[in-house]
């Protein structure tokens, strides 16, 4: 009987150490934890990016800018920035008449308190028809060096005619649309305030929708008040998330500058050639093989807002996305070979895309840190158009 006892005893005393024990390592864990994110949380929010952290890059990116405030937008030299032709360029912007049906305008994709996108899989267009890609939004879009997914406008001027004459889009001559514009007596004051003369042109039509265009710029976000030292707007996860996007994850490598984008093209493995959904990207335009499933890299700011996310639309979340690449996209092989005018293709995802086994706290870490480049909805009352 005294055996059993003291049989017991040890091992309610052994079973007491272990756990006090176990305890221990795990209180040493989360202390150690947290001293690494205090430490973050101190780098990233001092105002001084030479004190962060080395970001992880993948080799084939030798040159990079590190993500941080967006920078004065500049203005083209033949289309200078005024107050009156931004303002005729909203209106303009707002205008339905500008497309065959006198029924869509830009904004009709472009909404502002839809994160100046539609929020759609895909846009409708003229006669209700489905476009074949998903509406990029139009805020802080000063800053893209090429437009559409597929980089077929070098400008926002350019830009600005292609949806009018597009027959899937707005659906109008772009000189049927500016005499329609001739014929509307409010419009002429506009003109002149913004041109200095009542003439009104195509030209000065896209002109004046592209200055409008360049100054939807988001404001300050949690991320720009974070890093300028409001180190206590951010929460631990948030810091991780950010730790995460410029190391482990690599986000970096095609998200950076102030803008979130590095305003190039990439294959992340979505063009599904040979299926219903095949979409050759830039090759379209460049007619250069290496350009097969390429994609303009979309800038992150506002990305809660401007989903579903990729060209097509394909995915409803941010967790759905960063699952994608966390996998590195494992491209079926079915879906990497096209013939398209007789001409072979093949879809040559980038090497940059690899396995990164992130964890599923990893991958909330980095939704959180996503969240904070988001800024409040706004609701601006569209302009009263002239008659």
């Amino acid at each position: 009987m005294k055996n059993a006892v003291s049989w017991v005893l040890v091992l309610f005393l052994t079973v007491t150490l272990l756990n006090n024990c176990l305890q221990n390592t795990t209180h040493q864990e989360i202390k150690k934890k947290q001293s690494f994110i205090d430490q973050l949380r101190i780098a990233y929010s001092s105002g001084d990016i030479s004190k962060w952290p080395k970001p992880i890059l993948d080799p084939s990116k030798p040159a990079f800018s590190e993500i941080g405030h967006l920078p004065k937008v500049e203005f083209p030299a033949d289309n200078l920035y005024s107050e009156e032709k931004a303002s005729l360029g909203r209106v303009l912007f707002y205008d339905p008449r500008l497309s065959g049906s006198n029924q869509i305008a830009c904004a009709s994709c472009h909404d502002p308190e839809l994160g100046w996108t539609d929020n759609r899989k895909l846009s409708f267009g003229h006669d209700r028809q489905l476009g074949s890609r998903n509406a990029m939004t139009i805020m802080n879009v000063a800053y893209a060096k090429s437009l559409f997914w597929d980089g077929r406008a070098a400008s926002l001027e350019d830009q600005a005619k292609m949806p009018i004459e597009d027959m899937r889009e707005m659906h109008e001559h772009i000189d049927i649309a500016t005499e329609k514009i001739v014929k509307i007596k409010g419009y002429e004051s506009l003109f002149e305030k913004a041109f200095g003369d009542k003439k009104i042109t195509k030209d000065r039509i896209a002109k004046a929708i592209a200055t409008f265009e360049r100054t939807v710029i988001s404001p300050p976000s949690r991320f720009d008040r974070f890093i300028d030292g409001d180190k206590e707007i951010y929460t631990n996860d948030e810091v991780m998330g950010l730790h995460l996007f410029r190391t482990k994850a690599q986000c970096m490598n095609c998200h950076n500058s102030g803008y979130f984008s590095n305003n190039v093209f990439e294959n992340n493995g979505t063009s599904l050639l040979s299926s219903e959904e095949e979409d050759l990207g830039q090759y379209l335009i460049t007619k250069n093989k290496s350009d097969v499933g390429k994609f303009r890299v979309p800038t992150l700011r506002e990305i809660t807002k401007t989903g579903p996310w990729m060209h097509n639309g394909s995915f409803n979340t941010l967790a759905e996305v960063i699952q994608f690449y966390s996998t590195g996209n494992p491209e079926p092989y079915k879906y990497r070979s096209t013939v398209h005018d007789g001409t072979t293709l093949n879809s040559e995802k980038s090497d940059m895309l690899k396995l990164l086994d992130l964890t599923k706290e990893e991958m909330l870490q980095l939704e959180a840190f996503l969240g904070t480049l988001s800024t409040p909805v706004t609701r601006p009352a569209p302009p009263k158009l002239p008659k």
